[in-house]
């Protein structure tokens, strides 16, 4: 029963109930440490559901980068909090035309700002995969070997603070209240716990629209080009209308599977990973995807091979 439940009801409890709960919290302009303890529950809930109905149970277990992964975990949620903070200073400096929808409903404002953050965010994703300079950082999140929640708060704290400023730049420079960005740096984190979550649930054909684990996976193939899909934050629209949706219902992952083909001795260590980028070892180089272990990847309703990409 358990089980089924979370399968089912664990992905509308945390769009719905937790970010229901901070998009409340935020319009009725309560305390925002509500909001902390909002997120400190998701991430309690998304460790239980990844116990309870694991994708992978050897995902559940540390290799030895539990100590690491909370490190970037906290380090990048203090900056997602921070920047938060700098809000009302940037919108009384930086906003070009306050033309905010205030007389929206609250949540109809969130829902806009999510939207709009979401094609920042996907665009600076995209091209980090094909800028050296942007990939530098970018790899940090690439280099892991297994797929859980926190993993979507492990990224260089440069990278975090670009594709951050990218998703909310449009929206401050035309007048983003505090309040909704209060609870839109909540939903982000949230979303980050959903998308790479090692629970196993379903959310049916919404998998080809919203940007959930089952389609998250694939840009996690260690492969270059072959990972190179499903760029998007909160949706796959943009991945649509790009051409870099991919998705196989039957595709099945592992550990083996994940990480980076060009790098495999990755940094695994907190420091040594904000390093790496600054190093000679940290650049890029084109390759081609290999034929010979890639598995080819439905994208769309074709398969296709990929050509050579930075990695």
């Amino acid at each position: 029963m358990y089980r089924t439940l979370i399968r089912y009801g664990y992905v509308p409890f945390m769009l719905l109930g937790v970010n229901g709960a901070a998009v409340a919290v935020a319009a009725s302009g309560g305390s925002k440490l509500w909001l902390v303890g909002l997120l400190l529950a998701a991430i309690g809930c998304s460790f239980a559901a990844e116990r309870v109905l694991p994708y992978e149970a050897e995902w559940n277990r540390a290799a030895g980068d539990g100590g690491r992964d909370v490190a970037h975990a906290g380090v990048n949620e203090l900056l997602l909090l921070v920047s938060v903070g700098v809000i009302p200073l940037l919108a009384a400096t930086v906003t070009v035309a306050d033309v905010w929808p205030r007389s929206w409903p609250f949540a109809l404002q969130v829902l806009g700002a999510v939207l709009v953050a979401d094609l920042g965010i996907t665009l600076t994703h995209y091209a980090s995969h094909k800028i050296g300079v942007l990939w530098r950082f970018h790899a940090v999140h690439h280099s892991i070997k297994r797929f859980y929640g926190f993993n979507g708060l492990m990224k260089h704290p440069l990278h975090q603070t670009l594709e951050m400023a990218v998703g909310v730049a449009p929206l401050v420079l035309i007048g983003l209240p505090f309040d909704v960005a209060s609870a839109l740096a909540v939903i982000v984190a949230v979303q980050l716990l959903l998308q790479h979550s090692n629970a196993d649930y379903r959310v049916g054909a919404l998998t080809y629209v919203l940007a959930l684990n089952e389609g998250h996976r694939f840009h996690h193939l260690k492969w270059a080009g072959i990972g190179d899909v499903n760029f998007g934050l909160f949706t796959l629209i943009w991945d649509h209308l790009l051409g870099t949706f991919s998705y196989d219902p039957d595709r099945r992952f592992t550990s083996d599977q994940l990480g980076m083909a060009a790098k495999p001795n990755y940094p695994t260590g907190y420091l040594a990973q904000l390093a790496e980028p600054f190093r000679a070892s940290g650049a890029c180089h084109v390759t081609d995807a290999p034929s010979g272990d890639a598995p080819a990847v439905s994208t769309g309703t074709r398969r296709r091979k990929e050509g050579p990409v930075l990695s």
